[in-house]
């Protein structure tokens, strides 16, 4: 083996001199096979301890996210408990909201457009309001303020004690989250999610402790009727049926108070009946009070209070 080693330097040795410009080709890039072989083995143990290395890394990471996670939710579970379904304590005499005052103005093609002028009401729990009105009255506008989407320019809004007219974003996106829900009239659903999972993605998206998603779900869509259509999509559903899934994913985290912009609009006579008669029912059940908007003269025999709007004010109160 030796002596093969000495002819292969000698060997590129000779050539180096008969080529005087090939000076990488010298002797010293002798190495044993042996040692090649070694280096290989080294490398490869060096590979794979950083592969160990980043693995353990990934499996440290996952660990951790995985307890912060537990720790939110248990943190959670124990101060919700059975909040979902615990019977509400409140003083009917008293409101739930006041709105005082309130002026709301947008500037236009730079000119003051003036929406509301001087709005003042009173909304009480377990109660059905509706704000009537034509098309651009301000209806929209103040439902927009009475969920805290909007601020007045002039005036206060107090919700559940909430001042929202002095509240900055952050403030009044937490007690949306916890104590206020939206209806469109448009529906507002995930197209590609289930009834089942429209209802459920608004109970993860307010925190609620995932211990109580199935029975909570199953509630509120058996509150609508629609139990038994609990798995269709939303385009395999009725208008009706779109909208009380709407209502379901409302009132999922059981709100205080439930804002509707013309719920039935889309919806024909048969339908918004339907709807209303809803309303009424989870009015009792889950303690909430619904304000809502609409120009449908057939459905307001069964609110408890109707508030007329006409160029940003009220009329026959």
């Amino acid at each position: 083996m030796m002596g093969w080693l000495r002819s292969k330097s000698i060997t590129r040795s000779t050539a180096a001199k008969r080529d005087p410009d090939s000076k990488a080709q010298v002797s010293t890039e002798v190495i044993s096979e042996s040692e090649t072989d070694g280096m290989k083995q080294n490398q490869s143990k060096v590979s794979e301890q950083d592969d160990l290395r980043g693995s353990l890394g990934e499996t440290e990471a996952a660990e951790s996210s995985m307890l912060i996670d537990k720790n939110a939710s248990e943190t959670s579970a124990s101060s919700s408990g059975d909040s979902l379904f615990a019977p509400r304590q409140f003083d009917e005499t008293k409101p739930l909201l006041t709105v005082t005052g309130v002026e709301r103005s947008f500037s236009v093609g730079g000119r003051q457009l003036d929406v509301l002028k001087g709005i003042d009401m009173a909304l009480f729990p377990m109660q059905l309001v509706m704000l009537k009105g034509r098309s651009g009255s301000g209806k929209t506008t103040l439902l927009n303020m009475i969920g805290g989407l909007d601020q007045p320019n002039k005036g206060e809004i107090i919700f559940m004690g909430h001042p929202f007219h002095q509240s900055g974003d952050d403030q009044r996106t937490l007690v949306r989250r916890k104590e206020i829900g939206f209806i469109f009239q448009s529906f507002a659903l995930m197209p590609l999610l289930s009834a089942w999972e429209n209802v459920e993605l608004a109970l993860r998206m307010a925190n609620v402790p995932r211990s109580e998603w199935k029975k909570r779900t199953a509630h509120c869509l058996d509150l609508v009727g629609l139990g038994k259509r609990m798995h269709h999509r939303p385009f395999e559903l009725s208008g009706g049926e779109q909208q009380r899934v709407a209502i379901a994913k409302a009132i999922a985290h059981r709100p205080s108070l439930l804002l509707a912009d013309e719920p039935t609009a889309e919806l024909d006579s048969q339908m918004g009946a339907q709807v209303m008669a809803v309303f009424r029912d989870i009015i009792q059940t889950e303690q909430v009070t619904i304000c809502m908007t609409t120009h449908d003269p057939t459905i307001m025999e069964v609110a408890d209070h109707v508030f007329e709007m006409v160029d940003g004010k009220f009329i026959n109160t």
